[in-house]
């Protein structure tokens, strides 16, 4: 057990994937501290077919919250930013990176707004983590993440260092970036037909994420993202090889009725396509709905 790096890490938001970074770092002596909305004693990570316990408890006010972290990991959706910005006011201090867990390219915007500093590092989180209805989170592969190769970056993977959670500094980081958005994106398809990972074998679905994945690599490109013409029938081939009952948490939050991260996943696309004149036919069928189903009315 390698307990000898002392980083104070603080994990805001122990969903799906907060709580496997947690698990990560409890294994090697680090448990971190627990910041949510819910209050828990412990968290559970499932993952092949054993159970890792992160004792808590999960703290649910800022009130409790005594010193400042070296590290914290803000692993809570875009819909959520604003309700976490009470806990970065309370886990900040002027040395105090922040880690940011979360989809889209623009994390460090949306977070920046709230949390005016330079050293927000973003990351591209590569691993299939699921909230199951009792609490636990479910880890069906192996935990990695994916940050830009700079100074606050590498707090971040010293932190990580000697857990199961693989760190990769890259300094190609926006097009990795771009191509997990390209992924993310065309997950807005499970929750519209609320279908898990099965539905990629039908060949109608097949065809539209195709013609939905070249769309987004159109803007991506647009974007300066070095991604090659490949790109679309890889992620294509990822969810046919994927188990049928894989779910991906916009479907999760759809199942929920909770809002849907529709804009940083697929209006995005439409969005920078916009500003650079690339057409979107589909982003521009598909958004509306996703926005309607996340938000409303009716």
């Amino acid at each position: 057990m390698n307990t000898e790096i002392n980083t104070a890490v603080a994990v805001v938001g122990p969903g799906a994937i907060g709580a496997t970074v947690a698990a990560m770092l409890h294994e090697v002596g680090r448990t971190p501290l627990l910041c949510g909305r819910t209050p828990r004693d412990h968290l559970t990570l499932l993952e092949d077919g054993r159970s890792i316990t992160v004792p808590g408890p999960v703290r649910t006010s800022q009130k409790q919250i005594t010193h400042t972290a070296d590290l914290v990991f803000l692993a809570v959706k875009a819909t959520q930013i604003e309700a976490a910005a009470d806990w970065l006011a309370a886990l900040v201090g002027p040395q105090t990176v922040v880690c940011v867990l979360q989809n889209g390219i623009e994390q460090v915007e949306i977070v920046r707004s709230h949390l005016p500093r330079e050293d927000i590092v973003p990351a591209v989180v590569w691993f299939p983590a699921q909230a199951q209805s009792d609490g636990s989170v479910s880890l069906r592969g192996e935990a990695r993440l994916t940050l830009p190769d700079t100074a606050a970056a590498r707090v971040v993977a010293q932190a990580l260092q000697g857990t199961r959670c693989a760190v990769d500094l890259a300094e190609n980081f926006s097009s990795l970036a771009w191509r997990k958005l390209l992924q993310n994106a065309v997950a807005g398809l499970m929750a519209l037909t609320h279908r898990r990972s099965g539905m990629f074998s039908r060949s109608d679905i097949a065809g539209l994420t195709l013609a939905y994945a070249r769309e987004c690599l159109a803007v991506a490109r647009a974007e300066d993202a070095e991604l090659g013409d490949e790109v679309p029938q890889e992620i294509l081939e990822k969810f046919q090889a994927a188990p049928a009952d894989m779910s991906t948490s916009i479907l999760t939050d759809r199942e929920a009725g909770r809002p849907l991260e529709w804009d940083i996943r697929n209006g995005i696309i439409a969005r920078r396509g916009r500003v650079h004149g690339v057409p979107t036919p589909i982003s521009d069928i598909l958004v509306p709905l996703l926005a309607a189903a996340s938000d409303g009315p009716g």
